[in-house]
């Protein structure tokens, strides 16, 4: 009996030893703590990998928002994201109706949809004709993972959206309001491709504005980070990575003088952040193009508190709002400790302009406009928050957002590994890129390939989608303008007056000897929310939360009208080196 205690003890031992010895062989190093390098390390740990977590600043979270918390979609919009809500346990309360569907502040009168429509007729009716049109643009786009299918849609790539919306000769006011949501959720309108806006808008096709803000996340998505930090065991902060180093054997990592050896490496932090890094061996020519060539969406946050709400009861200002006086997208949210908060969005080319005045300067410009509207401002004011995305090294804007051209060359690029690391971020999701959503299902994609990698998949090189026979149509140049006169009072991107609305419904797409896609690895343990609403074949809900959702669409199932794309002559795409999506922002589009 002794000796066969001893021979199962003996057995113990040794299966302790193989196991001790197998975890030990599945080393990983996740460069960046932000949602989507939270969600890869946490997802390698519970398969047994040892994980090492980087992240180059003091906080985790990455471009988690400021507001003290933050409206997220349903299971059906944001299935990921509520997975994890689910299995953390976090506390959510629903959303009242108000707040599902967006507002508008006009001239500093609050409008609701349905207010919008009794009083200003003819705003409310070029709003529904530009949502119409854009709902035609985004059903040609058969499958949101390969939208430059054909040559006709190529063309769409070589087109910037303002271009676009001069054709529809909006009324002032309604091209204001367009202008502001586009730059909202995305860039602005003059630096932002037509064909990336058209797939955005077909991946959201069918999704109603109030399925995006169907709870409450008391906390917002620092609590969510939190969450994530709680279950890792090793983390290091205030590591920036200065080089990363492949050979045959494994990775090596560089912060500062130190080094950190692993079998492999999920990068998950944004372009800007990835130029800092060095590689070796290096990257090819096409990847350097799409780190410093890429446009991000440029938004920055500012909270500004007030003792009691300065604004008329009627105005419940929650969920997003749309003002045409420049502001950008806002929402008004109780303050923690009493009071109210106002959070307001300033975005597109309104934040780069903004970059010339201080933190104080720019609350005062804000606070300026506002008192115009509401006299008690700046006797209940009481301090603000700052949070400028676009301006950090680490970050370079708020989220992506791909500027004419740029679909054409960098589509899908950073989905596939390079030898032994693996990419994160919500960059590198091509259905939900900018949201909370996005950020997690590309930490899970990065998992998975780890896991695929150590098993012995190798992965094709990246392909870039679009047929190298498509007819490219020229690209307009980006307006100028005088930002600064512009900057509270709408946009620069005016309609020509003297223009009938051109057609602009794009031509049915029809099969074109363009190479298939490639597929995307399927995400981690989460339902594969390739098409979280099912709209249409290959069709993908949103996953957007404050920042980048767009507006509720209504899926008429009828062919889509035919429409000529001007050939122009090609044009620069413009060099912006700026986010996000939040929520994510963002809806945060990574916020």
């Amino acid at each position: 009996m002794s000796a066969g205690w001893l021979r199962a003890c003996a057995l113990v031992m040794l299966g302790l030893f193989s196991v001790s010895a197998l975890a030990k062989d599945k080393t990983v190093i996740v460069v960046g703590g932000g949602l989507s390098g939270l969600t890869a390390a946490y997802e390698l740990q519970n398969k047994g990998w040892q994980v090492t977590l980087l992240e180059a600043k003091p906080t985790l979270g990455g471009r988690s928002g400021m507001a003290t918390s933050e409206w997220i979609g349903n299971d059906k919009t944001q299935p990921v994201l509520n997975k994890y809500v689910s299995t953390f346990k976090l506390t959510t309360t629903p959303a009242p109706e108000f707040v599902r569907t967006p507002s508008y502040l006009i001239d500093g009168e609050y409008f609701t949809a349905a207010d919008l429509a009794t009083k200003q007729p003819a705003t409310a009716e070029a709003l529904k004709r530009y949502e119409k049109t854009l709902d035609d643009l985004a059903r040609s786009i058969e499958d949101p993972q390969n939208p430059a299918a054909n040559s006709t849609l190529f063309a769409l790539d070589q087109i910037n959206v303002s271009n676009w919306l001069d054709r529809l000769s909006l009324p002032a006011t309604a091209r204001q309001l367009v202008n502001q949501q586009i730059r909202t959720r995305y860039d602005e309108p003059s630096r932002l491709s037509l064909l990336y806006f058209a797939q955005q808008s077909r991946v959201y096709r069918g999704v109603a504005d109030r399925d995006l803000r169907a709870s409450r996340l008391p906390g917002g998505s620092p609590v969510l980070a939190q969450a994530f930090v709680k279950q890792l065991k090793t983390i290091k902060t205030s590591s920036p990575v200065s080089a990363i180093t492949q050979d045959k054997d494994g990775v090596t990592v560089k912060v500062g003088s130190v080094g950190y050896q692993a079998d492999y490496v999920v990068l998950a932090v944004p372009l800007r952040a990835l130029n800092k890094i060095q590689m070796t061996p290096a990257l090819d020519a096409q990847h350097l193009g799409a780190i410093k060539g890429t446009n991000y969406g440029w938004r920055d946050q500012i909270m500004l508190k007030f003792k009691t709400p300065v604004w008329e009861s009627k105005a419940r200002m929650s969920g997003e709002i749309y003002s045409n006086t420049g502001l950008g997208m806002l929402w008004v949210e109780p303050a923690l400790k009493g009071g109210a908060n106002v959070v307001i969005n300033l975005s597109g080319d309104n934040a780069r302009v903004m970059q010339a005045f201080g933190d104080k300067q720019m609350v005062d410009q804000v606070l300026i406009r506002m008192h115009a509207f509401y006299p008690q401002a700046r006797g209940s004011f009481t301090g603000y928050e700052i949070r400028r995305y676009s301006t950090d090294p680490s970050m370079g804007g708020a989220y992506l957002a791909f500027g004419p051209g740029q679909i054409s060359k960098y589509w899908r690029l950073w989905e596939r590994p390079l030898q032994r690391v693996a990419f994160a971020g919500e960059h590198t999701d091509t259905l939900y890129p900018g949201t909370l959503e996005g950020a997690l299902r590309t930490g899970q994609r990065a998992a998975s390939q780890v896991e695929d990698l150590a098993a012995g998949k190798s992965f094709e090189p990246a392909k870039v989608v679009p047929a190298a026979t498509a007819v490219a149509a020229g690209a307009v140049a980006a307006k100028k303008g005088n930002f600064f006169t512009n900057l509270f009072g709408g946009s620069d991107d005016k309609p020509e007056p003297a223009k009938a609305p051109a057609p602009v419904a794009p031509v049915a797409p029809t099969p074109a000897p363009a190479p298939a896609p490639t597929p995307a690895p399927a995400p981690v343990e989460a339902p594969k929310p390739a098409a979280p609403v099912k709209a249409e074949p290959a069709k993908k809900a949103p996953a957007k939360a404050p920042v980048k959702k767009p507006a509720a669409k209504t899926e008429a199932k009828k062919a889509p009208v035919k429409a000529t794309v001007k050939k122009t002559e090609p044009v620069k795409k413009p060099a912006v080196s700026t986010a996000a999506k939040t929520p994510v922002a963002t809806e945060t589009k990574t916020q």
